[in-house]
Order: structure tokens, then C-alpha cells, then sequence
């Protein structure tokens, strides 16, 4: 007697989760079925999503970006953002007639560049909060001025202030965890002696992601993924495979230190690295939450 009962109230609970699940996700994401098997593969574990390009600019992929991000805090999951800024960095710069140059893609970032730099990642960081709280999501600003976690040092002294993470307060972004709140990270950092520093954004989200021990980082950039000598999608490639890819040259230019990146993450604590195409509807829950995925998975190679 006692079993049907627990039975009964069971399949309540799942009845409840479904009709929860029909409130809170996207009718045009993944399926309610395949959602359901995927709930518990990423409880209480940290997802780092770095989010760059043009999800940044495009307004329609901004809001499908602060939805999915809505959503995955609705379900339970704790996504870690992480923000470029690029962009609207260069816009900025031009406006003002400061002339940008760059070093093998990273930008050389002068005394009156920094300042810039920060003022719009700091903008752009409250934006970010605002957007997800009119998507009932509470979140916390992290950056160089408010709740910095990143300690860094100059990365050369051509770039400027350009910074390498070499320290990360763990415990603020717990602290943020806990609450429930979504942290939302500017790439910025300070030296020993409170200089801000602007970090490459994929950089940034690799050690925090590394740092916490996070069971997934997600770069979203405006690339399908890693493509084979043919442009077709390489689904998923561990750092065998990537080292034949570079040295085949089918992987090259500013595709190569992003994996490169990717892989020292995956080397060193992170189950899997996942290169997205932000232009693609709601590829973070088809990545998360479906069977297929999107974009590249990088994983270490265990022989």
C-alpha cells in the first residue's frame, strides 16, 4: 500500500517538473523529454559560458542569450558568465579617435586605452545584470572595480596593460553561488597595486573555469566549431587530434591559441571544453540540454 503511494507521488513530482519545465523553457529549444534526461548530469557543478562576437552587438542574439542564461538559473544549474567586449571596445575607441593597434590579435592597450577599455566592460557588465533581471534572474557584477576576483600581472610589456590571471578569488564567486545569483564576469583584473588590466576574455574564462573546477566551459564565438579540411563541424576532438589539425594546418590563424586555450582547460580539471556558434537559436541549451550538442567538444586524450 505504502509503495503505491510513494509511486503516486512520484510520478506527481514528475508531473510537476514537466509543467514547470513548459513555463520555463523555449518552445524552439530542446525538447521537454531530452531536458529531463540531462537535469541531473550537471547538478551543482559550475558551467562557465564565455560569450563573445556577435552576441554581443546582434540585439536578437543578446536576448536569446539572457533567456538561455534565465533558464539554465531557473532549472537549477549555475552558469558562470564571463564577457567579452571586443566590439564595442573598438567602437568606443573609434569614437573618441583613439587608434587601436594589435599584436598577433590582442590588442596593445595604452594608458588612456585602458581607461576606456574598463569604462565600457564595466557598462557593458551592468547591461548584462539588467537584461537578466527583467528575465526574473537575479546576478552579481564581478569587475575591477566591484567584487574583483583576478589578480594579474602584465603580459608584455608591448601590449601594455594587458594582463595573464594569475591569481583567482574562488570564494567571492561561491559567495555569489549561494545566493542563487548568477555572477557576471568583466575580463578585467588588478595588478599589485590596483592597476586594472584588460585580459583576453577567452584567457579569463579558462582560468576561472580551471580555478573552480568547473564540469563545463562554453565559448561562444561566431564560428560553427572546429572544421575539418572540408568546413564540415568536427563534433568532438581530444589533444591528439588537435596537434595533427595544426599540423596539418587545417586549424590556423586565431583559431589555433583559442584552442590551444581550450585544451590547456581541458588538461587541467575541466571534464570539457565546447567551442559554439552564438549565432545559432539558444545553442547553449541545445549544447547543455539535448542529445546532439552544438559546436566542438575538447576533451583530453586518455590512451
Amino acid at each position: 500500500h505504502n509503495e503505491t503511494n510513494y509511486s503516486q507521488n512520484n510520478n506527481l513530482m514528475l508531473e510537476i517538473k514537466e509543467e514547470e519545465l513548459k513555463k520555463v523553457l523555449p518552445s524552439d529549444g530542446p525538447s521537454i523529454d531530452e531536458v529531463k534526461k540531462y537535469l541531473e548530469k550537471y547538478n551543482d557543478e559550475y558551467i562557465v559560458i564565455k560569450c563573445g562576437g556577435s552576441v554581443l552587438v546582434d540585439n536578437k542574439l543578446f536576448d536569446i542569450f539572457i533567456k538561455d542564461i534565465s533558464v539554465l538559473n531557473k532549472l537549477g544549474f549555475i552558469p558562470i558568465i564571463v564577457h567579452g567586449g571586443g566590439k564595442r571596445i573598438s567602437n568606443k575607441l573609434n569614437e573618441l579617435g583613439i587608434k587601436s593597434n594589435f599584436i598577433k590579435g590582442l590588442r596593445v592597450t595604452e594608458k588612456e586605452t585602458i581607461e576606456v577599455v574598463e569604462q565600457v566592460l564595466i557598462e557593458f557588465n551592468s547591461e548584462i545584470i539588467e537584461a537578466l533581471k527583467e528575465q526574473q534572474c537575479t546576478s552579481q557584477t564581478i569587475n575591477s572595480r566591484e567584487n574583483n576576483i583576478m589578480t594579474v600581472v602584465q603580459e608584455n610589456t608591448e601590449l601594455g596593460f594587458v594582463g595573464t590571471p594569475t591569481e583567482i578569488n574562488k570564494s567571492i564567486i561561491d559567495k555569489i553561488v549561494d545566493e542563487k545569483k548568477v555572477p557576471v564576469i568583466a575580463p578585467l583584473g588588478l595588478d599589485e597595486n590596483n592597476q586594472a588590466y584588460n585580459i583576453n576574455a577567452d584567457t579569463a574564462a579558462g582560468s576561472i573555469a580551471k580555478k573552480i573546477e568547473a564540469r563545463r566551459l562554453i565559448i561562444m564565438s561566431d564560428v560553427e566549431g572546429v572544421l575539418d579540411s572540408n568546413k564540415k563541424l568536427i563534433p568532438e576532438i581530444n589533444s591528439q587530434s588537435i596537434k595533427d589539425l595544426i599540423n596539418d594546418e587545417v586549424v590556423t590563424g586565431g583559431m589555433i591559441p583559442k584552442i590551444n586555450n581550450c585544451l590547456d582547460v581541458a588538461c587541467n580539471g575541466v571534464k570539457g571544453v565546447v567551442i559554439i556558434d552564438g549565432r545559432k537559436n539558444h545553442s547553449i541549451l541545445f549544447e547543455l540540454l539535448s542529445d546532439k550538442g552544438s559546436g566542438t567538444l575538447i576533451r583530453q586524450w586518455k590512451n
